[in-house]
């Protein structure tokens, strides 16, 4: 478990308006935070960093923060994540309580297996260390800013945690089944695509007590406003605005907190789900028991577990914001 006070509250922070303006910035310290077990650093295992580029290779969050506390004393210019989804939660998660409120310039090479922030960034699924560094030396680099969301614990017993995709009920067992799917080597968008697939076959011919239409307990408020009580299908919440296969749950891609709240069981979810996953603006779905909202501050108790990038939590009584916003280097 992480040490560390608790995050700021994250109603405090400004959305994010995506395309930052070209900076010009000496990037003379640079880090790296590599993750040699992620996919493509196991497939494919990197060299060593150029000259003047600190490599750290932490294993476990304890050994991670310890790397970052150092990167922070002695100051960096652009933080280098080689990884997957996961290891972008870790290390954006310890950024609040190792570099404060000023992280440094971020850029995230696509290691892992389902890549979805580098995905939402366009950033090219061969973009190497090399790639990055020379567009961040480049006389024009290119900027784009994401606020994380901001997952914290109403007993304040552990440290909040930050990432991009958040979600209650059918995503803890798809994130499973995708595990599964990654262990017989099927990765990337081939994996989303298994997963949804599979999953929304199990739902639909489903009876209502089957695993993947049954609901979990989940007591949601936005914004102050208590939701509609009952079990929950799906409680999946993002500030990305591109997901693989050009999937819209939320809607039209913006900025932003977006959530869509399911119902459970599912209602006509055969002819639900394409309208959802195309991002139609139906009001019927409303009606179904389907619901988009673009909330500030979202409060979900219940206990049941989440999964937040590709790891499952423990529940509790839960606070879900946006974190400020993070500035990273696009190729």
């Amino acid at each position: 478990m992480l040490r560390g006070a608790r995050c700021p509250d994250p109603a405090r922070f400004d959305r994010a308006e995506g395309l930052d303006p070209l900076v010009a910035v000496d990037m003379r310290r640079i880090g790296v935070v590599r993750n040699p077990r992620s996919h493509g650093n196991r497939v494919h295992p990197p060299g060593p960093p150029p000259e003047g580029v600190r490599l750290v290779e932490p294993l476990g969050r304890d050994a991670l923060r310890a790397e970052l506390e150092t990167f922070a004393r002695e100051g960096l210019d652009l933080l280098v994540i080689d990884g997957g989804d996961g290891t972008v939660r870790d290390v954006i998660s310890l950024l609040p309580h190792t570099f404060g409120e000023a992280p440094p310039l971020l850029a995230v090479l696509p290691s892992g297996k389902t890549n979805v922030l580098a995905i939402d960034l366009g950033t090219s699924a061969a973009w190497g260390l090399e790639q990055a560094l020379a567009a961040a030396r480049g006389e024009e680099p290119r900027i784009k800013s994401r606020p994380p969301l901001r997952i914290s614990w109403a007993d304040g017993r552990r440290p909040c945690l930050q990432g991009f995709f958040f979600g209650v009920g059918a995503p803890v067992k798809a994130t499973s089944l995708a595990q599964k799917a990654h262990k017989v080597g099927v990765f990337h968008n081939f994996a989303v695509g298994l997963t949804i697939f599979t999953a929304t076959l199990g739902a639909l011919f489903g009876g209502a007590r089957d695993e993947w239409r049954e609901g979990v307990p989940a007591r949601l408020v936005l914004d102050g406003q208590e939701q509609p009580p009952g079990e929950r299908f799906a409680v999946v919440a993002t500030a990305l605005k591109r997901l693989p296969f050009g999937l819209k749950p939320f809607g039209d891609p913006r900025e932003g907190l977006k959530l869509l709240d399911v119902d459970a069981p599912p209602r006509r979810l055969w002819k639900a789900m394409p309208l959802v996953l195309s991002g139609k603006a139906e009001p019927r779905l409303e009606g179904l028991g389907y619901r988009r909202r673009d909330p500030s501050v979202v409060e979900l108790g219940g206990g049941a577990p989440f999964v937040l990038d590709g790891e499952t939590f423990e529940g509790g009584d839960l606070t879900i914001g946006l974190g400020p916003s993070l500035r990273f280097l696009v190729g």
